[in-house]
């Protein structure tokens, strides 16, 4: 009987107001077990928030939780503090959708945003079709029971769960996708060729059912829809919430588009400081495969330089490590939007306080 779902819109940014509640009312009281108004609050914030969707999360933050002061951030600044940048092109691939954005002194440059409906969640769904397409019975773990009959053998029955809603049984499915993604597909560091790849050896993936399920060429395919986009059409496959005429934009097209859309005087320390983060930049072999992509699209006289840190903790998390740096400085602790601002000029004041 439970239904799964997003607080979050297509286009990333927060729709339901009352699952957003639930989940901070959770952190605060049964997670950090923390007093709200003896905390300032920072907020990290997709860069291309809206001024209606800013001004309701302060809205709340201050009339639920009261904190004595609270500041937004916008997710590129902090994954660029992350690595130590103040100046940096920062790639995050996150689950919703690959977003490009241009940080300057600390500041994400609006007008240089970019983004693209290929994220972590649509390599998964794409992971999930492909074993459709092989006929393979992907068995979430609570819809049968498994039993050692020995010699490495399992007997395994069906369980039935009628109330069992659509929406649950796809999340369970996709938790398995998901971990086949991970551990099985990887990234060529040069650009991706079926017929170079069409003898490339099985890998072989235990289900949870003991059933096994060997990947081929698919394995670097996948991932390498973030540089070909068109490797979709060639698999014959389609992915929810992506239109088949739609025209996806592969990082290097989207990276050339956000510096493109940047002012001239800062191009050069866009290209020497590229970071990328979020959970898809994981796959083995990205920084390569990005130095590469983009090596021929450099101007002659720039050196194009991708950082990524080595710890994939570091990387998944760049957004939260970026805001932990940029709250324990001090030169910060001016910038702070105070519960009595808010008080005397409204939730719109947020829009000067944090630009």
């Amino acid at each position: 009987g439970m239904e799964v779902e997003s607080p979050f819109g297509e286009n990333g940014l927060i729709e339901d107001w009352d699952a957003v509640e639930a989940i901070w009312e959770y952190a605060f009281k049964k997670r950090l077990t923390i007093q709200t108004d003896e905390h300032p609050m920072l907020l990290s914030e997709p860069v291309h928030t809206t001024d209606a969707v800013r001004e309701k999360m302060v809205e709340i933050m201050f009339e639920k939780h009261a904190p004595p002061a609270l500041f937004l951030a916008k997710n590129p600044v902090l994954s660029s503090f992350a690595v130590g940048k103040a100046t940096s092109l920062v790639i995050d691939m996150g689950g919703k959708q690959t977003t490009v954005s241009a940080v300057h002194e600390g500041f994400a440059l609006q007008k240089s945003v970019v983004r693209s409906a290929l994220g972590g969640e649509a390599l998964t769904d794409v992971v999930l079709k492909y074993l459709e397409k092989q006929k393979v019975d992907v068995r979430p773990p609570y819809s049968f029971t498994k039993k050692v009959k020995g010699n490495g053998q399992f007997d395994v029955k069906n369980v039935s769960h009628p109330k069992t809603t659509g929406s649950y049984a796809l999340f369970k499915k996709r938790e398995i996708a998901a971990d086949i993604k991970e551990s099985v597909c990887r990234l060529n560091d040069h650009m991706f060729n079926s017929a170079e790849h069409k003898n490339v050896p099985l890998v072989a993936y235990e289900l949870p059912d003991g059933n096994t399920v060997e990947v081929g060429v698919e394995r670097f395919q996948i991932p390498e829809l973030l540089f070909q986009p068109e490797l979709l059409k060639e698999m014959n496959i389609t992915v929810p919430g992506i239109d088949g005429d739609t025209k996806l934009k592969s990082i290097q097209e989207l990276v050339l588009e956000c510096i493109n859309n940047s002012d001239v005087d800062v191009r050069k320390d866009l290209w020497g400081n590229l970071a990328l983060s979020g959970g898809s930049s994981m796959f083995t072999s990205m920084r390569e495969r990005v130095e590469g992509a983009l090596f021929d699209h450099a101007p002659q006289n720039v050196r194009t330089k991708v950082i990524a840190s080595m710890n994939s903790v570091e990387r998944r998390f760049a957004t939260w490590i970026g805001g932990s740096i940029l709250a324990s400085l001090g030169s910060f602790q001016q910038l702070w939007m105070s519960k009595q601002e808010y008080e005397e000029h409204g939730a719109s004041l947020i829009g000067k306080k944090c630009p």
